[in-house]
């Protein structure tokens, strides 16, 4: 069965209901076995009732979901009419409330945070939260504006990934980098003109990995407030990676990096 969360410290709260992700008057409609079978494993998740097909509720019960909300037993065309007829709902839907809201000062005993600076494509966040997980990230760290709410898109996106990660939510990027900085972390954004690359980069004991949008890249006055700016070479005749593509290398390099001054 999925694995929850990683633990982490104090400071939690409930995030306010925000168009896109839910709506005024209802919990989201989260969809896809993977999603739901790992909202089922997170105990920060408040479930309200799953609407499922028998097939589903069946492959439900393989990988161990014992549903802990009442069971609708529906059917396909039913389950379209609830999420739109393009949702990859693989006969699953789950209405449950967001999850709650986390601070910076919900990531005391983190070592690699990936923040991403105003990256909008709810697909993208989607993959990156998931490459964040298998790559052991302990939280990744989004803008309140100019960045996807959670909802159900970018839960199927993330592929069950957004109830196993912390997502944090701030204000300023800024302000937040200055923070984790002044706190310990060594903080590294990702630039195509950075004066090294990220596998010479001093990365530290614990690292936050600044990531921005495709095109713009880390906001100046973010990279102004990083310890240091890395880039990612690449051998081939594509110079460039989207930010879903370079999110897995850079955190794959940073994670070898850290496991490695852990065995010195």
């Amino acid at each position: 069965m999925t694995r929850a969360p990683k633990p982490f410290s104090q400071g939690r709260h409930r995030r306010a209901r925000q168009p896109g992700g839910s709506t005024a008057d209802g919990p989201l409609k989260l969809y896809g076995l993977h999603t739901v079978e790992a909202a089922f494993a997170n105990p920060e998740r408040q479930r309200h009732k799953l609407y499922a097909t028998e097939n589903a509720l069946r492959r439900l019960g393989e990988r161990g979901v014992v549903p802990d909300v009442p069971v609708e037993t529906t059917s396909p065309k039913k389950l379209d009419q609830m999420v739109g007829r393009d949702a990859v709902h693989q006969g699953a839907v789950l209405e449950a409330d967001p999850l709650p809201a986390f601070g910076v000062r919900d990531l005391g005993r983190a070592r690699l945070v990936l923040a991403l600076d105003q990256v909008t494509d709810p697909h993208n966040v989607g993959a990156i939260l998931r490459s964040a997980v298998a790559l052991g990230a302990d939280a990744v760290v989004t803008t309140e504006r100019h960045a996807p709410e959670e909802g159900p898109v970018l839960a199927k996106s993330a592929s069950g990934a957004l109830d196993m990660i912390r997502h944090v939510r701030v204000k300023n990027m800024a302000r937040f980098v200055t923070e984790m900085r002044d706190s310990g972390f060594r903080t590294i954004a990702l630039d195509s003109e950075g004066p090294a690359r990220l596998e010479e980069t001093d990365i530290g004991d614990k690292v936050l990995l600044v990531l921005g949008s495709e095109g713009k890249g880390v906001r100046q006055g973010v990279r102004e407030n990083c310890d240091a700016l890395a880039r990612l070479d690449m051998p081939g005749k594509i110079a460039s990676l989207n930010v879903s593509n370079a999110a897995v290398l850079a955190l794959y390099i940073i994670r070898e990096g850290l496991e490695g001054r852990r065995a010195e």
